[in-house]
């Protein structure tokens, strides 16, 4: 399907994909750009073939462009993509939102190379290439920002491979993307980040209340690890979806807040405990 991978970040998406197409895909060469001491880390964990100083070097000779950066440094380096990827190339990228890299990409790539938005919806919450996984796809809704019918060769045959890591390729326009993903994504990383200042704002000096904390909030807190540079650009590029999401949660909080001695509660939970049972057996 392609002959030579370029991947641009080598960090956990951009390293568990390289690992994941190594697994699947045998010995295809895939040419790294990073810094210098995530490329020696990548090359260590066998992520990538190569190691390319500069960009222009990684891009030769590369078919398949895998973009997995912040979305403020992907929207700095698309206009050097667009010059410098090979003819025959597809370069798509995995940023966590759509609209303003898709419409940037739509006035850049107007030759023979094309370019495919996309956003795997896995990860986890700390980052880096030690945290990689070949398997982090399995499973995975993989979104592309395009027709299913897309003629494009290229196109089908990058579904063609997200099907051979186990991931599920899901077809959206960039808009929808970025509403879906600010409720089911964005906002929950958010909550965690809102519920985590209320506990330790809350905790004393003999550690009451977070000590007491058990599973479960270690669950709901998971998201709280996130690293704040892969959510700045996030939260700035999706901001108007993020705010009708946060202004969402507060009226259902503000509803709770008013039944909280009503059994107009237990319709809520029985809600709650149906779109559990959902998404449960969507896995």
């Amino acid at each position: 399907m392609f002959n030579r991978l370029a991947v641009l970040g080598t960090g956990l998406i951009g390293g568990s994909f390289a690992l994941a197409v190594r697994r699947h895909l045998g010995d295809i060469p895939i040419v790294g750009w990073d810094k210098a001491d995530v490329l020696a880390q990548a090359q260590e964990r066998g992520a990538i073939t190569e190691a390319a100083r500069d960009f222009a070097t990684a891009l030769r000779g590369a078919d398949l462009v895998y973009i997995a950066l912040p979305v403020g440094l992907t929207l700095e380096i698309l206009p050097a993509l667009a010059r410098h990827a090979e003819a025959d190339a597809l370069v798509t990228d995995a940023c966590s939102t759509k609209t303003a890299v898709c419409h940037a990409a739509a006035g850049l790539f107007q030759g023979e190379a094309r370019f495919l938005g996309g956003h795997p919806m896995t990860g986890k919450e700390v980052s880096g290439i030690e945290h990689a996984d070949a398997e982090l796809f399995r499973g995975a809704k993989y979104v592309l920002i395009a027709r299913m019918d897309d003629p494009d060769a290229r196109v089908q045959n990058f579904a063609v491979l997200l099907r051979r890591l186990a991931a599920e390729p899901m077809w959206l326009d960039a808009e929808t993307h970025d509403w879906a993903a600010a409720i089911v994504s964005h906002l929950p990383q958010l909550l965690a980040i809102a519920l985590a200042g209320v506990v330790r704002d809350e905790t004393d000096e003999t550690g009451l209340p977070a000590s007491l904390g058990g599973r479960a909030l270690r669950d709901m807190l998971r998201l709280a690890g996130s690293p704040y540079e892969v959510w700045r650009d996030i939260c700035i590029t999706n901001r108007d979806n993020l705010a009708r999401s946060l202004d969402r949660l507060a009226q259902a909080l503000d509803h709770l807040r008013t039944r909280l001695a009503s059994r107009e509660l237990q319709g809520e939970f029985a809600a709650a405990n149906e779109l559990y049972k959902i998404l449960q057996e969507l896995k």
